[in-house]
C-alpha cells in the first residue's frame, strides 16, 4: 500500500485566536494530501476536469486527536482505503513533527460528468487510473 506524504507549514491565517489550527482547515489539508497522492501515482486531477469530469466529495469524516499550532509542520499521509470503480475512499492521517497523530479521517468521492453531474464509471472513463487504484486496493 502506497502512502503519500505532503508537508504543510502552519500559517497564521490557518489558526484561530488561540493560534490553534481552525477545524475547517483540515478539509483543505485533506485535499492537499489527496491531490498529492494522485500526482504521486502518476495522474493529475486537472486532466480529469479537462476531460469533462469532476470528483465531488460525497462523505467526509474527521477525528481530532491533538491540536496543531501556528509555526508547526504538519505531515499529511494519504492513501486509498477503498475503491469500487464507482466510489473511492481516501484515508488521511495528519501527524506533527514528533510523529504524534493529530487528525485522522476519510473522504468518499465519485466521478460525475461536469455538465450534467451524472455519475459515471471511473473504470470506463479512466481505465489506467482505475487499474492503479485497483492495485492499491489489493495491497491493503
Amino acid at each position: 500500500m502506497f502512502i503519500s506524504e505532503t508537508q504543510v507549514e502552519i500559517r497564521y491565517a490557518e489558526t484561530d485566536a488561540m493560534q490553534v489550527v481552525y477545524h475547517g482547515q483540515y478539509v483543505v489539508w485533506f485535499e492537499i494530501g489527496r491531490t498529492g497522492l494522485i500526482k504521486d501515482l502518476g495522474f493529475h486531477y486537472a486532466d480529469m476536469e479537462k476531460a469533462g469530469f469532476v470528483s465531488p466529495v460525497t462523505d467526509i469524516q474527521l477525528s481530532y486527536k491533538r491540536p496543531f499550532r501556528y509555526g508547526e509542520i504538519a505531515v499529511i499521509r494519504t492513501w486509498i482505503q477503498a475503491h469500487t470503480g464507482i466510489r473511492t475512499t481516501y484515508a488521511y492521517e495528519i501527524v506533527n513533527e514528533a510523529g504524534d497523530v493529530c487528525v485522522t479521517g476519510s473522504s468518499v468521492h465519485t466521478v460525475v460528468d461536469k455538465e450534467t453531474f451524472r455519475l459515471v464509471k471511473f473504470k470506463k472513463e479512466f481505465p489506467e487510473w482505475h487499474a492503479v487504484y485497483e492495485k492499491e486496493k489489493q495491497a491493503l
